[in-house]
């Protein structure tokens, strides 16, 4: 005869780790709940455009600007392009300087000598300028990219002219160095500069020295890189880092467009290393993306994107179109306002960006975890393997938490806190439904069970269940605690297989403990090679091969839809009911929770209280998992807060709650008017 055991010591062990995850994750909270300054932040060039468009001077626009909330600007380097559109200062190209010579329109005397001389090479670029502190930055910062043998100095009449050997087409578009004359507009207007560097090519400590040169005396909260590199990279980034130390510089990381890690750029993650994790998430609406949404829309995506994402630089730009009945610098003041009035409402703190402080768990905590993760490894095999020696699950479990333990005692064992999370987010999920199951199977079943007592025992069976799950969802938490993870420089890898996994270890236990090919005698199971080979040798219509595909195709959607980059369309309900979620709930529940797993919660309830076929209650208890994983999976997203993500799985209790209700009330209805058909029909026959 079958028998499946375990011991109340790996009971123990489980609850052990769970206090120990609990702390780490009350640590966590607190850090993250004191991490809550958000830097609102436009580019200085959008400024002045918008001043531009309304005809109005940039000081009375910076000045409103400023009331309106925007803490920092975002300064860039400067170009040919702008110089010349500044007039600050100007580049010719030798050809049409050679030109003009010829058509009579070169009018000084002392150019017209230079060409008549042959000093005039066509090929390269001539640079003049009218502002001396500008011209100044521009020769230091033109032998700093091009090298001294391709910047020449001139002396053409009463005007120092710089001859530089390059394509001028290129030559508009290269970056020049930080504009101190701009930066210092910025912080005399009231703001912060965000600056916005590149990288030099065969970067060497004089260019880097040459930024920060720039930066003296300035008001900077955040460098944000501009381009394919950071500063310094690919060999020099420690220096970059040293540098910043000096100046306690925030470093600025742009979220990727799939708002996932980060925007590519070489050398970020080792800079961010080397600065003790003193970095800050920057989030910007798409440009293409922003014209689309309406300002209330944009203003919610503002605060979910802080509060889900550890985002803290926010990046506005304004509208190009004023709003109905509004000036185009009102409509973006009042969007700004509007932004900043929402993230106070939301709790957040406007000024400089904060950041996390440098954290990574307990060594001995971490441990602890671990050996829970491997007590219910050995519990789940407990429950799936006849006849598994006590003394053997012993052994199981020394061994693994072995493993486990010689890595962390050694300083190491990252990759075992990333196994031990992914067993954590597969194995408590199927262990909290095969509680229930087992749990199931004890009740008494008849077929005209009230509605009353399916509707309880599954609301009571749900909360049970779901705390189970919770507490993997702790293991989860407490084991991937880590600066690192919060900012989302390191990612929990397997996302995806927490969607599939768990369905696999309960339909293993449901196979191994259910017959469902019996309705008489579910719980006589004839074991899950058995039943696998019967449901491979089961004959099928081509009509029941269809629905087979459709679930499958159901399937690869349901987890190619998981994640930030899935490309999978989402109808536009869908979008108006997860919008509707968001203002309703703290955190918005997550569809698969409240749609599909805790409704087909209530239905296995309902099945197995009312003797339907085997087959039935064993498909709903796998689609049941999905819920429960969800859940736990939910707390794998390491840069949402703990608390969000906690709170995003309650309400997702509640309201699959309230679903499942829906599902089983409107189940008994449908039975009720087939009946009454049915009654119907055999009368009009009589």
């Amino acid at each position: 005869m079958k028998s499946f055991k375990t011991s109340r010591f790996f009971l123990l062990i489980i609850a052990i780790g769970l206090i120990a995850g609990l702390v780490i994750s009350f640590q966590r909270y607190q850090i993250e709940r004191n991490n809550n300054t958000v830097e609102l932040a436009l580019d200085y060039e959008d400024v002045l455009k918008l001043a531009a468009t309304e005809g109005l001077p940039p000081s009375e626009v910076l000045s409103e600007v400023k009331k309106s909330g925007i803490t920092s600007l975002a300064v860039y380097e400067t170009t040919f392009k702008k110089l010349n559109a500044s007039g600050k200062a100007a580049a010719t190209p030798g050809s049409l300087l050679i030109e003009r010579y010829h058509n009579g329109s070169l009018m000084s005397p002392a150019w017209r000598a230079m060409v008549a001389q042959h000093k005039i090479k066509a090929d390269d670029v001539y640079v003049t300028g009218n502002d001396p502190k500008t011209f100044s930055e521009l020769k230091e910062d033109l032998v700093l990219r091009l090298g001294k043998n391709r910047v020449k100095k001139l002396q053409i009449g009463d005007e120092q002219v710089l001859q530089v050997k390059a394509s001028y087409d290129d030559f508009l578009k290269m970056n020049m160095g930080m504009p101190t004359d701009e930066m210092k507009a910025v912080n005399a207007a009231g703001f912060y500069v965000i600056a916005r560097p590149s990288n030099y090519k065969n970067v060497d400590k004089r260019d880097i020295d040459a930024v920060f040169d720039r930066l003296k005396g300035i008001k900077v909260s955040d460098i944000v890189f501009s381009g394919p590199e950071v500063l310094g990279a690919p060999d020099l980034v420690s220096y970059t880092a040293q540098k910043m130390n000096e100046r306690h510089i925030t470093l600025g990381m742009i979220e990727n467009v799939t708002q996932l890690r980060f925007y590519p750029q070489k050398g970020l993650i080792d800079l961010a290393a080397d600065l003790d994790y003193r970095g800050a998430r920057l989030y910007t609406i798409p440009k293409s993306e922003q014209p689309k949404l309406k300002m209330s829309i944009a203003v919610e995506r503002w605060s979910n994107s802080d509060e889900e994402r550890n985002i803290r630089i926010d990046l506005l730009r304004p509208y190009e179109k004023p709003a109905p009945g509004m000036s185009l610098l009102a409509t973006n003041l009042e969007y700004f306002s509007k932004t900043r009035a929402h993230l106070i409402e939301k709790g957040f703190k406007i000024g400089p960006a904060s950041t996390f402080p440098v954290y990574d768990g307990n060594a001995i905590l971490h441990i602890l975890l671990l050996w829970g993760v491997c007590a219910a490894g050995v519990v789940y095999l407990s429950q799936v393997v006849p006849n598994f020696k006590l003394k053997y699950q012993y052994y199981l479990f020394i061994l693994t938490a072995l493993i486990c333990t010689v890595p962390l005692a050694m300083g190491h064992g990252n990759k075992i806190r990333i196994l031990g999370a992914l067993a954590s987010a597969n194995l408590f999920p199927a262990l909290a439904m095969i509680f229930i199951l087992l749990s199931l199977s004890r009740s008494s079943r008849s077929k005209k069970s009230s509605l009353g007592k399916i509707a309880l025992l599954a609301i009571l069976s749900i909360v049970v269940t779901s705390a189970i799950s919770l507490m993997g969802a702790a293991y989860v938490s407490g084991i991937l605690a880590d600066t690192r993870y919060f900012m989302e420089i390191d990612i929990f890898r397997g996302i995806k297989l927490t969607f599939i996994m768990p369905i696999i270890l309960v339909g293993i236990a449901l196979l191994q403990r259910f017959n469902i090919f019996d309705d008489d005698n579910p719980l006589n199971s004839p074991g899950l090679i058995t039943q696998l080979k019967e449901i491979l040798d089961t004959q099928m219509y081509v009509k029941t091969f269809v629905a087979f595909l459709c679930l499958l195709f159901a399937l690869f959607i349901f987890i190619k839809r998981s994640g930030n980059s899935s490309g999978i369309f989402v109808p536009g309900f869908e979008l108006k009911i997860r919008a509707f979620l968001e203002q309703t709930f703290y955190a918005r529940p997550r569809s698969k929770e409240i749609f599909i797993g805790h409704p087909a919660f209530f239905l296995m309830i309902m099945a197995w209280l009312r003797k339907w076929p085997s087959a039935v209650f064993g498909a709903l208890a796998i689609v049941s998992t999905i819920g429960q994983g969800s859940m736990v999976e939910t707390f794998a997203h390491m840069r949402t807060p703990v608390y969000m993500s906690f709170m995003r799985g309650i309400d997702g209790v509640m309201l699959g709650i309230v679903f499942g209700l829906i599902a089983i009330f409107g189940l008994q209805v449908i039975w009720y008017l087939a009946q009454y058909a049915k009654r119907r029909r055999t009368a009009e026959h009589e």
